[in-house]
């Protein structure tokens, strides 16, 4: 579970720390440029997102969610999931373009190369990652996580050990960055609501693609705690040298520039990285929402969108996301304000629903297991736990037995429908074995949720 949990993590982490963020673009706008106080809106948002982390993978592993407008149905009123979903899909569409346009401003400010070489070799990479499944786009994405938050951490200590001085002398520096927020606290509930809007969709993909609510939920906890440190210290970062910051389009880029030319290169590729995290998250997501009743189409249309928002992102970087950014961020109220009205009263049933999934792991566990024996009672409490589950039962069947042979590596699995039929040799109904009647310790609801 630990492993599994901290590939969650890694993978949420390494889906919102995009090029916003990890250039720091995104903090000087939403935190800097407020002083003093922007320090305190960092603090909000680590609290809220790691929160909305927890919840909104909670909900899709629970659902087992292959795109967001399943779960929005159940959150929201018919005519409030279809505003939320349109609001995804176009924000979805814009940030990602946004994003495209990133690609290129990296390695412009850093190599000298035009914007839009930087942004085709994005686009390829996109599309070429965008053709597998989810779990292996969440895993690519998880992947590339390690290295940003090294990156941000190391750049914070040589940030505070060489400041361009103290906090009140540095505040009034900071009147000068630009925003369109009003002030901290707006800036702060729009940036939580903007994070989420943007990311919404591909985390409850990511909590869709793993089994077990709590372990989905702990990953987007874990994730959402380390994404709410990595966003105080780059605040602290960057107002502690916004002399040397001021005025760029990658602040982060240009801080680690500065403490060796050599270190900026490797910056720069990871913010790269990150940026492609980001991208490849935003279109994939963007594709299977829009192939929701046709996913044969999904490749084609993957391509064509990630295509056209190519096309769009020579408007610039930093200028979009000024526009574009502060828009998403206030639609993303209604959504933080419906998620956790969602959690709070599902909680129950997803607690639940989280051990009936689990004992239900570890009876089919016996049952795949030679040396062990699969009793007639222990089927029939296995088919009464996948028969109370809310997910179908022939699809429950089949994501269990592919969850267990996955680890046990089983050559002879038998098919799903036959995963909780008894040993042929135990006796209807009478066998017992000598590990307990169920094979089990958990206790759960029996209560439908369907």
């Amino acid at each position: 579970m630990f492993k599994r949990t901290i590939a969650v993590a890694m993978s949420v982490v390494g889906l919102i720390v995009g090029a916003g963020f990890s250039s720091g673009q995104e903090v000087l706008q939403y935190f800097v440029a407020f002083g003093k106080m922007g320090i305190w809106g960092a603090v909000i948002v680590a609290v809220l997102m790691s929160a909305a982390g927890m919840i909104v993978l909670q909900l899709g592993s629970y659902f087992q969610a292959d795109e967001h407008a399943g779960v929005l149905r159940t959150i929201g009123t018919k005519t409030v999931s279809w505003i939320l979903d349109i609001g995804i899909v176009f924000t979805l569409f814009s940030v990602g373009f946004v994003m495209l346009a990133g690609g290129g401003s990296n390695l412009n400010q850093q190599f000298g190369i035009p914007s839009w070489v930087g942004s085709a070799i994005l686009l390829v990479l996109v599309l070429a990652a965008g053709m597998l499944d989810a779990d292996r786009v969440s895993t690519v994405i998880g992947a590339i996580t390690p290295f940003i938050v090294v990156a941000l951490v190391g750049a914070a200590i040589w940030a505070y050990t060489h400041t361009d001085g103290s906090l009140s002398s540095l505040e009034p520096l900071t009147q000068n960055v630009d925003t369109n927020l009003p002030n901290w606290w707006i800036s702060a509930l729009n940036y939580a609501g903007l994070v989420l809007m943007v990311n919404v969709a591909m985390a409850i993909v990511i909590g869709g693609s793993h089994l077990y609510p709590r372990e989905a939920g702990l990953g987007g906890l874990v994730g959402g705690i380390i994404f709410g440190v990595l966003l105080i210290i780059s605040t602290l970062s960057l107002f502690l040298k916004i002399k040397t910051v001021q005025g760029s389009d990658l602040p982060m880029l240009t801080l680690v520039d500065h403490i060796h030319p050599a270190l900026g290169v490797i910056m720069s590729l990871i913010i790269y990285g990150m940026i492609f995290n980001t991208c490849l998250g935003l279109f994939y997501s963007l594709g299977r929402r829009l192939t929701a009743r046709h996913p044969e189409k999904f490749r084609i249309v993957f391509t064509v969108v990630t295509v056209i928002g190519f096309a769009v992102s020579f408007f610039g970087f930093k200028t979009l996301l000024s526009s574009v950014y502060p828009i998403m961020g206030y639609v993303g109220f209604v959504l933080i304000a419906l998620l956790f009205i969602a959690w709070f009263r599902g909680r129950t049933a997803m607690h639940d629903e989280g051990g009936r999934r689990q004992e239900a792991r570890e009876l089919a566990e016996r049952k795949l297991d030679p040396n062990v024996r699969f009793t007639s009672k222990q089927a029939r409490r296995l088919r009464h736990l996948i028969g109370d589950s809310n997910l179908d039962d022939d699809e429950l069947r089949k994501l269990i037995r592919d969850d267990v042979t996955s680890y046990t590596k089983t050559d002879e699995a038998p098919e799903p429908e036959e995963i909780d039929e008894p040993d042929a040799k135990d006796s209807a109904g009478e066998g017992t074995s000598a590990g307990g009647d169920t094979g089990s310790g958990s206790t759960v609801s029996s209560t439908p949720v369907k």
